[in-house]
This record gives C-alpha cells, sequence and structure tokens, in this order.
C-alpha cells in the first residue's frame, strides 16, 4: 500500500514526539498547518507534526464529484451511512504513517492521533485498533462511524481521549459528539468531553485547550 503524501513540520531539534493530524473532508494536509504555532508549545516538547493528504475520490454526497476524503459518504445520515470499507482502508494508510514514526525513533506512547471531522472518525478507529497505545487521541467535531462494531485492541486500554465538538455544528451535530463519548464509555474508555461556541470549525479557547493537553500527553 502506497505511503500517504503528508506535510511534515519539524521541531527545532530532533524530534522525540509526533502528532499525526487528520484533516476533514474536502480540505487537505494544510489545514491544520497554521494551528501549530498558536499551540504554544514549548520548544523542548521537541514535536514532529505530520499533517497527511488525503487523496481525491468520487464522493456520492457531492454528486459523485472527486474531491478530498477518507471515505465516501453516502447521505446525510452520517453515523448509518458510512463507507466502512473506505474508512478501514483509510485507516491502514494512516498506521503506515504511525509506523514510519517509529522507525524514525518514535515510540507509540510518544505519538498522538488528531482528526477533525471525516479525520476523527478515521482517527477514533485507528487509535482503537492500533496493536500498540498510543499517546492520545484527539477527535475534534467528529462521529463514531465504526462504533457499533469494532473490536478494540487490548493494546488500546487506558488510552488518552479527548472529544471536542461545535455548540452549534450544522455539519455534524453536537449529540454525535455525546454519542461518541457514550459509546467510547461503554467500551471502556474515559474520554473527557469539551465544547465550545462554535460551528463545524475550531476556535481560540480551543486550540489553547489542545496545546496544554498535548504538552501534558507528550510532556513526560
Amino acid at each position: 500500500m502506497k505511503l500517504l503524501p503528508s506535510l511534515d513540520i519539524e521541531p527545532a531539534q530532533t524530534a522525540t514526539a509526533a502528532v499525526i493530524w487528520l484533516h476533514g473532508l474536502g480540505a487537505d494536509g494544510h489545514d491544520f498547518e497554521p494551528i501549530v504555532p498558536e499551540l504554544r508549545l514549548p520548544r523542548d516538547l521537541a514535536v514532529r507534526f505530520v499533517f497527511p493528504h488525503a487523496p481525491s475520490i468520487p464522493v456520492t454526497l457531492n454528486n459523485g464529484y472527486s474531491m478530498p476524503a477518507w471515505y465516501d459518504i453516502l447521505d446525510m445520515d452520517l453515523e448509518r451511512r458510512a463507507d466502512r470499507e473506505g474508512l478501514t482502508t483509510s485507516a491502514a494508510r494512516v498506521a503506515q504513517l504511525i509506523d514510519r514514526e517509529r522507525e524514525r525513533g518514535i515510540a507509540p506512547e510518544r505519538i498522538v492521533l488528531a482528526g477533525f471531522s471525516q479525520g476523527g472518525a478515521v482517527g477514533l478507529h485507528l487509535a482503537l485498533t492500533y496493536p500498540h497505545r498510543l499517546a492520545g487521541l484527539l477527535a475534534l467535531s467528529t462521529y463514531f462511524a465504526t462504533g457499533r462494531d469494532i473490536t478494540p485492541h487490548a493494546a488500546s486500554q487506558g488510552l488518552a481521549i479527548e472529544v471536542h465538538h461545535g455548540l452549534f455544528d450544522p455539519m455534524v451535530p453536537e449529540l454525535m459528539g455525546r454519542m461518541t463519548v457514550d459509546r467510547l464509555r461503554e467500551l471502556g474508555f474515559d474520554p473527557t468531553y469539551r465544547t465550545y461556541p462554535m460551528e463545524h470549525a475550531v476556535c481560540p479557547e480551543q486550540i489553547a485547550d489542545i496545546g496544554r493537553w498535548l504538552a501534558a500527553r507528550l510532556g513526560a
């Protein structure tokens, strides 16, 4: 399987940790690039940011026209009509990027997986099924597309999970964020849930919270 192309942002010194951040539908790896300096992470954290680019595929909801997407969206009922095969294929390709970080000398427990919207759905599936526990999972404005039938890997037990959602999200209603948290708890996880007065986006207060969370997860 061909390695996904990605935008990599290197720290000033040799990287000792990594954040792999997945964009949403129709975007690319540059979407969250401007956030890196806004996180205000300590320089000595030495975090490499990896922003993969999803391939362009025909998207049913987009009248079949191609756009960057991690999987097809069949209709607006996101949870019920997720393209599971496409999602799990993307998860396997992102897993290759985690493996690459390990080959670069970064231990799994020093790797955070983050994802927004579609990217968050891929991140949820991958972080729970990857055969090594990661430093954490950041699920932003997303939904648990494979939550009904996923079997988490034993290695994921105790995974630190942050779920964030906009209270006024018209694309992925905030109810889906709460449903994601409920399902994670049913599976034995203990996610933190934060909401913000925003739509399908990120906001300054949230970025500050993400920076603090990443520093806590990767500061040891």
